[in-house]
């Protein structure tokens, strides 16, 4: 799926590891592709220092995720995990994805999470969607201006700003998570597995909070996001 040129993505998403956005913001992602628009995810590391499954497992478990969210193009950066940084080796690679794929929405976690990746590369995407539309910033490549920036939610709950009806798409949602199943399923069959939160009812976890964002607006499952900056509308 990487190496092509697709213009114009509808949105972005940007993600620590593999698996994170369809944890925070699969169904947004589903909904999105059944209303026709492109939709792209760029994982910056291949989660090699994950406690479970290898890179190839990862990279095989994420492709079949990928066919399932209907992704219009996935790509892995090969940063390092556990080494993300907001220095020019890492934020230039995402600059010029998103000059790549011009999106007009970017996404990424929230910069409040217990894993200090995700809270990285809330950071560095906010950093990256800036830099990309200077001119002069990698001048030998079109800039581009990302209309809004918004944060999704991976392990924790926070107030959200805006929520998104995902109830008719939560299977979907889920069948891309369990695509992961060196992440989610007990599995002390392989190799050196070792129990670890993900593995202890996790994905209840997230059908539970996507009840909860829900249930103030009587659906039976949304997901949250805040908005960085104000977004703009016409009318109510």
């Amino acid at each position: 799926m990487s190496g092509e040129r697709h213009d114009g993505l509808d949105l972005l998403v940007f993600a620590a590891h593999p698996d994170d956005a369809e944890i925070g913001m699969g169904g947004t992602i589903v909904k999105h592709v059944r209303a026709g628009r492109k939709v792209g995810l760029i994982d910056l590391t291949y989660a090699e220092m994950s406690s479970n499954g290898d890179v190839e497992t990862r990279q095989r478990e994420a492709a079949e995720a990928s066919r399932l969210l209907g992704l219009t193009v996935r790509e892995n950066l090969g940063l390092p995990d556990r080494q993300l940084a907001s220095v020019p080796e890492q934020l230039d690679k995402m600059v010029s994805v998103i000059r790549k794929y011009r999106p007009r929405h970017v996404f990424a976690p929230y910069f409040i999470d217990r894993h200090p990746d995700h809270m990285n590369c809330s950071r560095m995407a906010e950093e990256a969607v800036f830099n990309a539309k200077l001119r002069r910033y990698l001048p030998e490549e079109p800039a581009w201006t990302v209309e809004t920036l918004y944060y999704y939610f991976i392990n924790d709950m926070h107030p959200p700003g805006l929520i998104v009806d995902i109830s008719d798409v939560q299977e979907q949602k889920m069948a891309a998570l369990r695509a992961y199943r060196s992440q989610f399923e007990p599995g002390r069959h392989q190799p050196d597995w070792v129990e670890t939160p993900l593995t202890r009812g996790y994905l209840d976890n997230v059908v539970a909070r996507d009840q909860l964002f829900g249930q103030p607006n009587r659906l039976a499952h949304a997901e949250g996001f805040i908005a960085k900056g104000a977004v703009r509308v016409d009318l109510f």
